[in-house]
């Protein structure tokens, strides 16, 4: 376990505001009180710490299989219209990340990045159907190597503030490879081939990288 490039300058402010807060407590009120604000302190750092985890994982590589974007909740299965590139029926799959699970993004399978976009809105609650459509996000088509497309989307939450997205720079992605990074609680569409092979249900917890979440035609 490491933790992410994308949590040491977080890491650093958070560290400085609480060594700050526990100075001034401490000129303020003595070392009786201070005990208590290191203790709480403390806490909370490891706990900022915690998201920012990078776990080591072999991640599943198999033709046709696609692996799960991001750790979570699966709260979508469902056939919609995808109206941003694909302009077809997809079979959409959600994850939804709470503060609590590892916040790496990963490439679903391996291709061509054939779109990238990122777009500016608003942080309600990433569980809400509207968020897929409303909330700052990240828009990512993938092609495999028989033509088929995917898309994938990272959508920013109530808490979420920042979506890190690595798809700009990347001509053709790994599956497994990291994808980017959502701070503070967000959600991951998939937009899928209708008569993919969809293999997780409703409320599935999910672990990215090793969880296959169904199969491409």
């Amino acid at each position: 376990m490491t933790i992410h490039k994308e949590g040491f300058s977080t890491l650093f402010v958070v560290l400085v505001v609480l060594l700050a807060l526990n100075a001034g407590v401490y000129f303020l009120g003595g070392v009786g009180v201070v005990n208590y604000t290191v203790l709480v302190s403390v806490i909370i750092y490891f706990l900022v710490l915690n998201f920012f985890r990078n776990p080591r994982r072999e991640a599943i590589t198999q033709d046709g299989a696609i692996i799960a974007p991001a750790d979570g909740k699966i709260v979508v299965v469902e056939e919609v219209e995808e109206d941003e590139y694909l302009k077809t029926k997809c079979m959409k799959v959600s994850i939804f990340m709470s503060v609590f699970n590892v916040h790496i993004n990963w490439f679903p399978i391996k291709g061509v990045v054939k779109f990238f976009k990122h777009h500016n809105g608003d942080f309600m609650a990433a569980y809400l159907p509207k968020s897929s459509t409303e909330n700052e996000r990240t828009t990512v088509v993938l092609e495999n190597s028989k033509g088929t497309q995917i898309l994938v989307r990272q959508i920013a939450g109530a808490m979420a503030r920042r979506i890190v997205c690595y798809a700009d720079k990347i001509e053709k992605a790994s599956q497994g490879q990291q994808m980017g990074f959502i701070k503070f609680g967000s959600r991951v569409d998939l937009y899928l081939p209708l008569g993919s092979q969809i293999d997780v249900k409703l409320d599935q917890k999910v672990t990215g990288r090793q969880t296959i979440i169904g199969w491409l035609k």
